[in-house]
């Protein structure tokens, strides 16, 4: 019998090892960081005593790892449970959790129901079949892009009228905050965030350098921006684009192209292998073509399942 509890930041290197555990199984590696999880249990609005459950066995071994957590204020819920291979019926016990969690998160915020999304990999072919058997149905694919360089990559000039301005301002940080949220207004999953929760929930992640934002200003407005931080540089030697928007009253100009190769001769610069990033294969703009103009190939693919859950 599994005996459940509620985690606390000294769990990291636990649920890393669980986290490492299920990857390799599915992947043959590790997908995460001992960063990556310290940054999601350090999540703003997480609340650990309520959202996540830790299941340990009769020998004190780590074998589950469940959450439940809402996007700011929105009926948006991200949620996961992960269970040791090999370790059967405590998926089965931990979901139900989630769900419960999940509508009253919802409802918490005003909402009647909760809609929960939860990331599978395309080759969790098991974890897709139990998803599966609690609701959730295929909603849409990211797909994780790599470009590798064999050089200096050589930054773009920015047109004329077009200035770039690095993320160490705050001013730069606040339009870069404004650019995001328009550029992926109707993007899926999207939901607001203000700047100040936008920005804890940056300085939160260990991987989040500044000097990796980059806006771009048209005739002195603010109009695209990228954002990278160093969520693969210990284990893949990458640098990672994690945001790139541009306002929609100025999309067509380049400027998302300026901004990746911009980003893209910044990983360079600094000795990386690549450059990775994600994008939703059902994005709103022509994104993923963009990406793979400029050499980037699919290295990975995570299914989004999405099921809604009455408000508890």
């Amino acid at each position: 019998m599994h005996h459940f509890s509620r985690p606390g930041a000294g769990d990291a290197p636990a649920i890393h090892e669980l986290s490492a555990a299920c990857d390799t199984e599915v992947l043959g590696r590790p997908d995460l960081t001992l960063d990556d999880i310290a940054g999601e249990l350090a999540e703003p609005g997480f609340d650990l005593d309520s959202d996540a459950w830790l299941a340990h066995g009769p020998d004190g071994r780590l074998d589950g790892w469940a959450w439940a957590r809402r996007q700011g204020a929105s009926e948006i819920v991200d949620a996961d449970v992960i269970v040791r291979p090999g370790v059967a019926g405590l998926a089965e016990r931990l979901w139900p959790l989630v769900l419960e969690r999940a509508g009253a998160l919802a409802r918490e915020a005003g909402h009647p129901a909760a809609v929960t999304d939860v990331g599978v990999y395309r080759a969790d072919r098991a974890k897709q079949a139990l998803v599966t058997g609690y609701g959730f149905a295929a909603a849409t694919s990211f797909h994780r892009m790599r470009v590798d360089f064999d050089g200096p990559v050589e930054p773009p000039e920015p047109p004329p009228g077009v200035t770039l301005h690095g993320g160490q301002n705050e001013q730069v940080r606040r339009e870069a905050h404004e650019v995001y949220q328009e550029g992926f207004a109707d993007h899926f999953g999207h939901a607001y965030v203000d700047y100040d929760r936008w920005y804890a929930r940056r300085q939160a992640i260990p991987t989040t350098d500044w000097s990796q934002l980059t806006l771009a200003r048209v005739d002195g407005r603010a109009a695209a921006m990228v954002l990278g931080n160093n969520q693969f540089a210990a284990d893949e030697g990458c640098g990672y684009v994690d945001t790139l928007a541009v306002r929609p009253e100025f999309r067509g100009r380049g400027l998302g192209r300026l901004l990746l190769r911009t980003a893209i001769a910044a990983d360079a610069a600094r000795g990386r292998e690549g450059t990775i990033l994600h994008v939703d294969t059902n994005n709103t703009t022509p994104a993923l073509g963009l990406y793979e103009s400029e050499g980037m190939r699919p290295v990975l693919v995570i299914d989004i399942w999405r099921r809604t859950v009455e408000a508890g």
